[in-house]
């Protein structure tokens, strides 16, 4: 009798820890992490046709869609954040959104702060003056143009980089705003030169205006979905859940939606 108390008791002991065990693999993800029942997703509120806050205050656009068709395939809750772009990685990492998912390129720096999903659209930078400008692409090139450019953005970047750094334009000829259509507004009324900003996106801030294209740079910059370094599950399953979305028929539905083809 003593011994087969004995018994029962380590049968109970080993079947507790195996369902401890269990618990924790079940639940927790790769790298320590786990995944969420809902998520707040950062995006930029003028920032067409990726992200924008409309007149009604609605997220909108292609990576909001987009957004929102994974939260209804994979069963989980989404709230839309928009935040100033120069403060949107460093929301991220204060834990005030859970990604950033509104036309972010994936850059060198930005990854030692942050990690990105896979690539999903890839862009280039158009160059915007007054339609009674003489100004050509040449000239901004050679940093003969006072440039608007929106703060924090890849443009502001590569003006810096390959226009300041070089010595090619005085520092104080780049003008940095809160927005792109802040930028834009300053270019109508003759305050700077040119902007410069995503081919996709500035088109649809000059429509209507006194304003034109006068050419583009090649920089073939990726868009990633920027996730936190310790959110590793969460990375995964992002993935995971833009190859679910460009292998669906919705995708082209949502090219042709924003004129993206």
């Amino acid at each position: 009798m003593r011994s087969h108390g004995i018994l029962t008791l380590l049968v109970c002991i080993v079947a507790v820890l195996a369902v401890a065990g269990a618990g924790c693999t079940g639940t927790t993800q790769a790298g320590g992490d786990e995944l969420k029942d809902s998520y707040i997703v950062g995006i930029d509120g003028s920032y067409a046709p990726f992200s924008y806050v409309d007149k009604d205050g609605n997220a909108q656009g292609f990576d909001v869609d987009s957004m929102r068709w994974i939260a209804e395939k994979k069963g989980i809750n989404v709230t839309f954040k928009a935040i100033d772009w120069d403060a949107i990685i460093p929301s991220l990492q204060a834990g005030k959104i859970d990604m950033v998912y509104a036309g972010m390129t994936i850059t060198p720096e930005r990854l030692e702060a942050v990690n990105f999903s896979n690539p999903y659209w890839t862009v280039n930078q158009d160059v915007a003056v007054r339609e009674d400008s003489n100004v050509t692409l040449d000239d901004v090139l050679a940093g003969k143009a006072v440039l608007g450019a929106q703060r924090g953005c890849t443009a502001a970047t590569w003006i810096e980089k390959n226009l300041i750094e070089t010595g090619k334009m005085p520092a104080a000829n780049l003008k940095l705003y809160v927005d792109t259509p802040a930028a834009v507004s300053d270019l109508e009324i003759g305050r700077i030169d040119a902007v410069m900003y995503d081919d996709l996106s500035l088109g649809s801030y000059i429509e209507g205006k006194p304003l034109k294209i006068i050419g583009s740079v090649e920089t073939k910059e990726q868009f990633g979905v920027a996730i936190r370094k310790e959110d590793t599950a969460l990375l995964e399953f992002m993935n995971e859940a833009l190859a679910e979305l460009q292998a669906d028929p919705y995708w082209e539905e949502l090219k042709e939606k924003y004129n993206l083809n």
